[in-house]
């Protein structure tokens, strides 16, 4: 049984309703107050938690212009961009952090941050971040896990394009390291990520193959395969998140917008409960239903002596006469009272 960790008040675990958290990136398309109106809305979708990605251009790359340091051409949102330039565009200074902390706190949002170096680590130390999150493409950097590790909080870790080892590799060194519980996330490293390409039954394999909690970050359009992944075990859900996809920006395209944010938070928590349990029978709630199932009724008003027939007994709802399949057994008999029309059907009768 995987354990429940804790992300700020929040117990995340196979046992808990889905940890939503809405990951602004470079939505803020440069713009503090657009940052901070994107901590506004996460808060009042019902959201978990914010989360950001603190890294400088330098610290992520460097400023070359070669072809090893350009995306594809071929790539869908950024194709034949430059790294630096693009991250340089995404990246969310240093000097936002402290206020978009602040406010997210100030909105009830537990806030958490992927660091990408050892500055990074010391700014969300600074802020007192609750968690730390890895990642995909820094899953192999061990060094980070490790320097991460050291905090002594809990670790989120993205395994996109990952294999086994790698993951086996990142967990031993993330709890060699002293984090507090890892959670880690079935993830397509691809933006936009196919729907097909989510492979969502790798969710319980990670679950039992690490003993922790699983969840996933997802690039998908819409919140369907967030919701799916739930019923496989899913317990903590990221998606990017924006104020309007028309606006632009770097991961506008694959983000929810305000009402979708609202709708995963709302309908993640009914696919949780959904999940019940493994019991085959009428529930509480179908109480009720159990008293309209159908049964042998008398349907016309009968005197002693009658035959039973097709015409007077039926299987009508609601319940409370002889089963339906009894109708064979009863029919041609005759009835010893006299029965009025709406009278369930007993052996007394008849």
């Amino acid at each position: 049984m995987t354990a429940t960790i804790k992300i700020g008040p929040h117990a995340v675990g196979a046992g808990e309703r889905p940890f939503v958290v809405a990951e602004m990136s470079g939505n803020h398309n440069g713009d503090l107050n657009r940052a901070l109106a994107i901590v506004d809305v996460v808060a009042a979708s019902g959201a978990h938690a914010l989360k950001l990605q603190t890294y400088r251009p330098d610290t992520i790359t460097i400023d070359v212009d070669t072809p090893a340091f350009r995306i594809s051409s071929g790539h869908e949102l950024w194709g034949g961009e430059n790294l630096y330039r693009l991250y340089e565009r995404a990246h969310t200074p240093y000097e936002w952090h402290a206020p978009i902390f602040e406010r997210a706190r100030e909105r009830g949002l537990t806030v958490f941050s992927s660091p990408f170096d050892a500055t990074a680590v010391e700014l969300l130390e600074s802020l007192d971040a609750p968690a730390y999150k890895i990642a995909s493409s820094e899953l192999v950097d061990l060094p980070l896990i490790r320097l991460v590790a050291s905090t002594g909080k809990p670790m989120v870790i993205s395994t996109g394009m990952a294999t086994v080892a790698e993951i086996d590799a990142a967990v031993r060194t993330a709890r060699a390291g002293g984090a507090a519980g890892i959670v880690l996330l079935a993830c397509t490293a691809s933006y936009p990520a196919p729907p097909a390409d989510s492979n969502l039954r790798r969710l319980p394999v990670l679950a039992g193959a690490f003993d922790v909690p699983v969840g996933l970050s997802d690039h998908t359009p819409g919140i369907g395969v967030a919701l799916a992944s739930v019923a496989l075990g899913a317990c903590f859900i990221e998606k990017h998140v924006t104020l309007d996809r028309a606006d632009g920006g770097v991961d506008s395209d694959f983000s929810l917008n305000p009402a979708e944010l609202t709708a995963l938070v709302a309908e993640s928590g009914r696919a949780y409960e959904a999940l019940g349990g493994t019991a085959i029978g009428p529930t509480p709630a179908e109480r009720e239903g159990l008293r309209f199932r159908r049964s042998l009724f008398v349907v016309e008003d009968v005197r002693a002596g009658d035959p039973v027939t097709v015409h007077n007994v039926r299987s009508i709802r609601p319940a409370g006469g002889l089963a339906p399949v009894e109708i064979d057994r009863v029919l041609g008999r005759t009835f010893t009272t006299d029965v009025p029309r709406g009278t369930p059907l007993s052996w007394n009768q008849i």
